[in-house]
């Protein structure tokens, strides 16, 4: 028997982001390189090789958040205990929308992520570095 998806993910998408807030590109890059700023790359590694990165973003692969996130958990990264705030981006801004709303939902605040995700951010000119 098929199987019947009661909720895509349009409407995941939808939720999340009116619970978050969405970053225009332009908005993200004023961000860039301030000390009270972490920006979360969720991209899996071939994809930093073959599009670069972000200078001085956390690359934190999408699979690993909750538990790099959760103090509790084995996996914990402590850039997520820190006083911050926490924009999220992703190739084109669907992965970072849903780990947004996440975070937010795991009690990570304050949260963002970026409308268009790396994908805008190089096409608007945000620095990047070779990966």
């Amino acid at each position: 028997m098929p199987q019947t998806i009661v909720k895509g993910y349009e409407a995941l998408m939808a939720e999340a982001c009116a619970r978050i807030e969405t970053l225009p590109v332009a908005d993200a890059m004023a961000l860039a390189g301030r000390e009270d700023v972490v920006f979360v790359d969720l991209r899996d590694p071939r994809e930093l090789e073959r599009e670069g990165r972000m200078p001085g973003a956390v690359h934190c692969p999408r699979g690993m958040l909750e538990f790099w996130i959760d103090p509790r958990s084995p996996y914990h990264k402590p850039v997520f205990a820190q006083d911050k705030r926490f924009v999220f981006f992703c190739a084109g801004g669907w992965r970072s929308a849903l780990a947004a709303a996440t975070a937010d939902e795991m009690g990570l605040t304050p949260v963002a992520h970026v409308e268009g995700g790396f994908k805008a951010w190089k096409e608007a000119g945000g620095p990047v570095e070779a990966g």
